[in-house]
């Protein structure tokens, strides 16, 4: 038996810069708002956010640690949805990249920490 993962908690430099960020993202890919700072999406799954301690390291892209965190989207136009409402909510939104099909959208939070909001077409492996 394998557990299910049932959480993630991520660490912001400041809660005030990044919970725009994370309220937009995560009510756009169907999350929603338990209490302050904590999201579900209604299957057991929890996203929690707390402040960092002063005086701790940044993120770091190739560090130890977590590298990103990745959705699946339901269609090709749902990644483009998300990209353009990111954008008209003044977000920096990378372009969408196509790899056969596969259609990938990286975006960082106010602290450079990475999420994938990808399509995969049927038959295609999310990690490889």
């Amino acid at each position: 038996m394998s557990l299910k993962v049932d959480h993630i908690t991520i660490l912001v430099k400041s809660l005030k810069e990044s919970m725009p960020y994370y309220t937009k993202l995560l009510g756009l890919i169907g999350f929603d708002k338990l209490r302050d700072f904590v999201w579900t999406d209604n299957e057991g799954f929890f996203i929690q956010f707390n402040q960092a301690k002063e005086g701790t390291s940044e993120y770091e892209r190739y560090g130890a640690g977590m590298n990103h965190i990745g959705f699946s989207a339901p269609s090709p136009e749902f990644v483009t949805d998300l990209q353009t409402k990111m954008k008209e909510s003044g977000f920096v939104v990378p372009e969408i990249q196509d790899f056969d099909g596969v259609k990938a959208l990286f975006m960082k939070d106010p602290d450079g920490v990475r999420f994938e909001i990808t399509y995969y077409p049927p038959g295609v492996a999310v990690v490889d």
